[in-house]
């Protein structure tokens, strides 16, 4: 009787062992975890489309910079936790070719170009010269026209850039000087407007546009759609289109492919984001990515340019380095 009672006992702990096991296995394959390297606005859009449409509390997303999630994904590959991510499309690129650690789209997604087949943009975002108005007549400076003007010596101690190590919006301004210019005297350009931003290089990409709604700066280089909001709130805040041209890039949402431990509710969600959150995102990022979207004419860039060669994470490093010569000139 003891012997069949102690078997008994160890069936039971066995038996509930299993159980456990198979409800953490459950729990896992429902919740997802979700990487991006997106700004606030549109995380929260994302969150939104997610938490309306039945996925609520069943991810979790982390944020992180540009270039620290985009070093993750090439030296992680496959290995990475996050089953979703929304990052640069370039590095994206670079990732699949280096890993191959995405799935193939499983939805239509009706974009207005075409992509690869493992992902589809999130946001389109271009680049363009920033200037607070106020301050620009107080101090009796010219308009700018170009990128190049910036690196006018009457513009010293005015001018607020990004530094492209830190942030992808400092490469729309690079790719633009160096396709209008080629690399040897866009570094001379890039060298001046250095010295007229002196301690107004800055790691965030949104940092020069917070300069200039201040006035603390009369110049900055950062997103265009973001001068156009503050433009459109009062603020003294206005915009210029460069003649070198408005340069893009793009954030998308790609699945990693784990084989068979890829989490089901990946390519859900990434579905999800597409269908349902591109009319917030459309708002806060107005440049059209898919059939029926559409900009008003505040929104239209006036010089749209696309960089000659394929944007990929090496190009970026060759661009930084660039932009490191241009400092020590």
């Amino acid at each position: 009787m003891k012997l069949i009672r102690k078997m008994a006992a160890i069936a039971v702990i066995g038996g509930l062992c299993a159980a456990a096991a198979l409800t953490g296995c459950q729990k896992k394959a429902q919740e997802a975890i979700i990487y991006t390297n997106a700004d606030d606005e549109a995380i929260e859009a994302m969150k939104k489309a997610l938490d309306g449409n039945g996925y609520e509390g069943k991810y979790i997303l982390q944020s992180f910079g540009t270039s620290e999630l985009g070093g993750k994904l090439l030296a992680e590959g496959t290995n990475i936790e996050a089953d979703l991510v929304t990052m640069s499309s370039f590095y994206l690129d670079s990732a699949q070719d280096n890993s191959k650690m995405f799935q193939d789209l499983a939805f239509d997604t009706r974009a207005l170009a075409d992509y690869p087949s493992f992902y589809t943009p999130v946001t389109g975002q271009e680049g363009t010269i920033i200037v607070n108005t106020e301050v620009m007549k107080e101090n009796n400076l010219p308009m700018p026209k170009s990128l190049k003007d910036l690196a006018d010596p009457v513009y010293s101690g005015m001018v607020s850039v990004t530094d492209v190590k830190s942030s992808s919006t400092a490469w729309l301004l690079i790719q633009a000087l160096i396709s209008a210019y080629g690399e040897d005297e866009a570094t001379n350009v890039l060298s001046g407007i250095y010295k007229n931003a002196g301690d107004h290089i800055e790691s965030s990409g949104s940092a020069p546009l917070k300069k200039v709604r201040v006035g603390e700066v009369a110049i900055g280089f950062g997103l265009r759609h973001q001068a156009v909001a503050d433009k459109a709130s009062g603020l003294p805040v206005d915009f210029v289109d460069p003649t070198e041209g408005n340069f893009s890039l793009t954030e998308s949402v790609a699945a990693i492919d784990k084989g068979n431990k890829t989490n089901p509710l990946a390519m859900e969600m990434a579905e999800c984001i597409i269908k349902n959150g591109r009319a917030d995102l459309l708002s806060i990022y107005p440049i059209p990515l898919y059939q029926g979207e559409s900009r008003d004419s505040a929104n239209k860039s006036t010089y749209p340019m696309v960089f000659s060669e394929k944007l990929t994470a090496d190009l970026l490093t060759k661009h930084q380095l660039l932009s490191e010569n241009a400092k020590v000139q």
